[in-house]
Order: structure tokens, then sequence, then C-alpha cells
């Protein structure tokens, strides 16, 4: 808290000292008025900036003891820097309090007055007329006169259109500002030196609306001679102060050429760069040096986006109704390997893809009157009587030669001569038949309502049971139909 302190009340001095080298005594009043506020954000807001480093982890030792030496000597040098804190700390809210009790009674003070006294309005403005003898003054709209002159036409057009503007330029915003700013940084004298510059520019802005409406420039200062007083108002209020009146004579006659302007306006460049080299503040962060594995394989940014989303696609599916591509399990697989070590650990889970299933089994369709028995090949029967078989029950075979009893020889099935159709062909799984369907661009129906590929999908996968009927397979547009039930076939 102590260097924000230092560094905040350094770069308000900076842009303050600035500000009366090169622009106080221009005519640049509208520049000068924003610069003022902007001086005090900037100033404020600067050593709050932080600019990051990133140093790998050896940098960083000789640094740390140094620092860790340091703040131990610091420690055992007395013990009274224990209690300078809370002594500062008591002396600053006591500072706080004192402000803050004087900001609400000014602000209390001009409230009753607008409440208690006569109030004539004048277009957007409102004439406060006091009883007490007191100079003209301003807050917002309301503009503070002495109620006898007022009414006995002695002030001035001059004088009220200086206050008129007081009150259209809304300066009561910018005392408003700098006083609650006052409260909390009661302590910082460039403070009240900023405010004292805002109150002046004020007056300078209100000079030159009225010299703008024609009056001249001797008669006016004479006005204004007579007008201004010694006298304290409001410190909420914008009032003639005799004060100013030099310095604001001094500006009336002053002319500042465009050229000028623009120069002494570039000079903020480099100055707010200074400020921000000096009294930001910088934060070393340590980093791991990549190891040699690292440095050898990783993967770019364009690959750790293209896994992060395959992988993010695959894990949110869940295991039963996973659609698989392979090319893209391919490329996950790939990117993966090429991944360093730390890049795995931030990385997506590598999705966990089950094994395929295995192919059904074939149903071979066999003949009711052929019987086939598990015989092994060359098998020699030896004393077996052989019984002629019946050519209607058993057909297609062959029959054999009776010689007695001697030993007869029964040849293994395939060399049995028969008309036996050979066994289909393992039928196509009905989840690869469906995608196969799908990049034919085939049209889909599920009990004859016309359906999506991705739906048709999604169908099977959950019950491969169902009865698909394909019409125009080799053609471009096949027509695939699935049912819980038969499927009538046309002719």
């Amino acid at each position: 808290m102590e260097i924000y302190i230092l560094k905040s009340g350094a770069c308000i001095a900076v842009f303050y000292l600035f500000y009366m080298l090169f622009l106080e005594k221009t005519t640049m009043h509208t520049f000068k008025r924003f610069y003022l506020l902007g001086a005090l954000l900037a100033g404020l807001a600067i050593p709050l900036i932080t600019f990051t480093t990133y140093i790998e982890a050896s940098d960083m030792v000789n640094s740390i003891i140094t620092t860790s030496a340091a703040e131990m000597d610091l420690s055992q040098t007395s013990t009274f820097l224990e209690y300078l804190p809370k002594v500062l700390w008591s002396v600053y809210i006591a500072g706080a309090l004192f402000f803050s009790f004087r900001f609400g009674r000014n602000l209390t003070g001009l409230l009753s007055k607008i409440k208690q006294n006569q109030k004539l309005r004048l277009h957007t403005f409102i004439n406060v007329l006091l009883k007490d003898s007191v100079s003209p003054h301003t807050f917002f709209n309301y503009i503070f006169l002495n109620k006898q002159k007022f009414e006995a036409r002695e002030i001035p057009q001059e004088i009220l259109l200086h206050e008129q503007a007081h009150a259209r330029q809304k300066h009561s915003m910018d005392i408003l500002f700098i006083e609650i700013l006052q409260v909390v940084f009661w302590f910082n004298p460039f403070i009240y030196l900023i405010k004292h510059s805002i109150k002046l520019n004020h007056e300078f802005l209100a000079d030159r609306a009225v010299l703008n409406k024609g009056v001249t420039t001797a008669n006016y200062q004479n006005l204004l001679l007579a007008f201004s007083s010694n006298v304290k108002e409001n410190n909420l209020a914008n009032a003639i102060n005799y004060s100013f009146i030099k310095k604001r004579f001094t500006v009336m006659k002053t002319q500042t050429s465009k050229k000028a302007f623009w120069l002494r306006s570039l000079l903020l460049l480099p100055l707010l760069a200074f400020l921000l080299f000096s009294f930001s503040t910088t934060q070393q962060i340590e980093i791991e040096s990549p190891t040699a594995e690292e440095v050898q394989t990783s993967a770019s940014r364009e690959e750790m986006a293209e896994y992060t989303k395959l992988a993010k696609k695959y894990n949110a599916q869940e295991d039963g109704n996973r659609y698989i591509l392979e090319k893209e399990v391919e490329r996950l697989k790939f990117i993966y390997k090429k991944m360093s070590s730390k890049q795995r650990a931030n990385a997506e889970p590598f999705p966990h893809f089950p094994p395929p299933p295995n192919p059904p089994t074939p149903i071979v369709d066999i003949p009711e009157e052929v019987v086939v028995e598990e015989i092994p090949l060359e098998v020699v029967v030896d004393e077996i009587p052989v019984k002629e078989p019946d050519p209607q029950k058993v057909p297609n075979t062959k029959r054999v030669p009776d010689v007695g009893t001697a030993p007869k020889v029964i040849k293994g099935i395939n060399d049995v001569d028969s008309n036996i159709p050979p066994p289909p062909p393992v039928p196509e799984d009905p989840i690869d038949h469906i995608i196969g369907m799908a990049k034919k661009n085939a049209t889909f129906y599920y009990e004859d309502e016309k359906i999506s590929s991705d739906k048709a999908i999604s169908i099977i996968k959950k019950n491969k049971r169902l009865n698909i009927q394909t019409k125009r397979i080799n053609s471009k547009n096949p027509v695939v139909k699935i049912s819980k039930y038969g499927i009538t076939i046309d002719d």
C-alpha cells in the first residue's frame, strides 16, 4: 500500500508540473479541463498496471535468495516497524473522517440555502435570492445572488452570463469529483494543487463564454474587479474570487495558435510512456524449462484444436451408441502419439473405443431330409452289416456293394456326390449395410415413415433384429425399409 501511495503521488506530481509548464497559460481551456481530470485518474491507475514477464526457473534462484536476505535484515532492524502501520492507518482514518464531515457539511449548507430561500426560474437556470451579502456563485443550475442587488438590477448582465456559463458547462460535476477524491487521498498535496487549477480553469471557460457574446475585454475586467471578493464561499460552488483575477486577465489577452496546441498535445505521448515505464508494476512468473522430450516432439496448436474437437465428440457419446469413423480414430491416435507429456496432461482424455463386434454366425439352410452326422473322415468300420438305404428317403447317395462281412470304408462327406446346395455367403452386418446405403443416398423408412440416415443407424444400433428390406441396391437411390414386423415384398 505504501508503494502505491508513493507511485500515485509521483505520477500526479509529474502531470501537474507538465500542466504548469506547458498548458496553464494557453487558451486551450476545454482541453485543459479534461487533461486535469484525466491526470488524476491516470495518476491513480498507472501504479495498478502490471506487466508480466516469464522467465525460466534457473533465472529466479539468485533473485529469490537476495530478496529473502534483504527481508531478514529489515525484520531485525527495529521493533518500532511492527507498530508503524497501525499508527499510519489511525492517522489516515482520522483525516478521511475529517474531510468526509467537511464535505457533508458543505453539501448540506448549499441544499439548505436552496430550500429556505426564494427561487426564480429563468429558462434552465434557477436564481436563488439570498438576504446575505454574497458574491454571485453557482452550484449546478442554481445561481446564488444577493436579493437586494438583484431586485434593484444592480448585478450587471455580464456577471449573470458568467455564472450561467458555469451552470451550462456543468462545472459543479468536476468540483464534486475532486472533493470526493480529496476525502480518500487527503494526504496527497498535489490533489489540492490540481483542485485549485481546475477551479481556475473553470473561470477561464466562463470568461471566454462571456467575451464570445461580444463584451469588450476592458469593460468586463472592470466588472470582475468590482464583484470579486476575498470572502471564502462554499467549496462546492463556483465563485468570483479575487485571487484568480491576475491570471485571468493575463489569459484573456493570450492567443494560442493551433500549431502550438498540437505540439504541446503531442508531448503527452512521451510523458505517458515515461510514466508507464517508471511507475507501473513488473511481475516475473517462473516457468519450468521444457524437457528434451517436449522440445523434440509436441503437437501444434492446430493439431491440439483438432484433437480436442474429436475427443470431445467421442467422449460425449455413450458406449452403446457410438458411431465411429476409422479415419477419425486413426487421426486421434496420430496426434496423441505426437503430443508431449505436458500436452497430454492438459488435453482432453483419450476416448475409450470398444472392440469391434464379432461377425454374426452364418445360418445355413439344410434340407430336412438330409441328416449330417459328425463322422471322422476315413473312418474304417469293421464287421458292420450294411443295409441298403432306401433311395426315396436318402437321395443322392451311392450304394455300397455288399461283400459279406468284409470291412467297409465310408468316405468323408466331402467325397459324397450330392445335389445339396452350397451354404449361402456370410450375411452383412446390419449397421454396415445401413451405412453403405447411406453413402449411396438411400431413402430410409421406419414403419412406413420416412426417416434420416442418422436416425436409421441409431435404430439399428439399438436393435439389430429388426427386419430390413432394400430395393434397387445397385441404383443411385436405393430404398431401405425397416420394420419390427414382417415386410410385405411386392412382386
